[in-house]
């Protein structure tokens, strides 16, 4: 069975260069189920980006294990996509240019990543958008750029990094509705660092709470399939304990 993502006591320090030491995570763990989505949530400079990195395989921490479905994980794992606070669109490459990105490198057929882009464009909703350039985008198609240029790789985990926060209110509660809507179709296990309790309400089935720095796990609380007013009431209290405690 596909047990999904386990972070087992991991901790992590940096040194800046004049020598001072920067506690970024310490002892933490938690699972993160297979196939839905988790919300991280903790104050700035927690470690939420640094663990993101470690999982992804860009860093790694002096202590503990990250493994998926029972393996451990390594350096750049190819188990992984990332979506970033800013889109990071490449903007020489057209749409299509850019969520073909990753496939050329991995040497696929030009027929089969024609049609791997095309099919992803149209499930973000971008179909009509292949020949144009980022800078001709909106904010939120943008995103929907990045978002696709990462599942267009079909990883089984999707790391994503406050990836609506410069967007406006009508147009991240629709970026959330396409996350959703991507999630139930391809089944990606995804862990979601946000600072919004209302997000994470919205979008998840697990809200990870971290303390200040180091990062901590404060609170784990899995939230119901289908929260009615009181649930989710209950839910919010608990987080923003969970917060207040940190």
């Amino acid at each position: 069975m596909n047990r999904g993502l386990e972070i087992h006591a991991v901790s992590r320090t940096f040194y800046t260069e004049n020598g001072t030491v920067v506690p970024a995570l310490d002892r933490v763990s938690f699972d993160v189920p297979a196939g839905q989505i988790t919300a991280l949530l903790g104050p700035s400079g927690c470690g939420k980006s640094s663990l993101l990195n470690i999982i992804a395989g860009f860093d790694a921490p002096d202590a503990g294990e990250v493994r998926f479905a029972g393996v451990p994980m390594g350096r750049a794992d190819s188990h992984c996509g990332m979506v970033f606070q800013t889109p990071a669109l490449f903007a020489w490459l057209t749409v299509a240019q850019n969520v073909e990105f990753g496939l050329k490198r991995k040497k696929l057929p030009r027929t089969e990543r024609e049609k791997a882009v095309s099919g992803m464009l149209r499930l973000v909703g971008l179909d009509g958008f292949a020949l144009t350039y980022p800078d001709e985008l909106s904010g939120g198609m943008q995103q929907r750029a990045a978002l696709a240029r990462a599942l267009v790789l079909r990883p089984e985990i999707l790391l994503m990094d406050e990836p609506f926060a410069a967007l406006d209110a009508q147009m991240r509660e629709k970026m959330q509705n396409l996350l959703l809507e991507l999630q139930r179709t391809l089944g990606q296990t995804i862990l979601f660092v946000t600072h919004d309790i209302e997000e994470a309400l919205r979008i998840s089935s697990q809200v990870v709470v971290l303390s200040s720095r180091p990062g901590r796990v404060a609170d784990t609380i899995p939230l119901p399939p289908a929260m009615d007013d009181a649930a989710r009431t209950a839910c919010r209290a608990r987080i923003r304990a969970a917060l207040a405690e940190s």
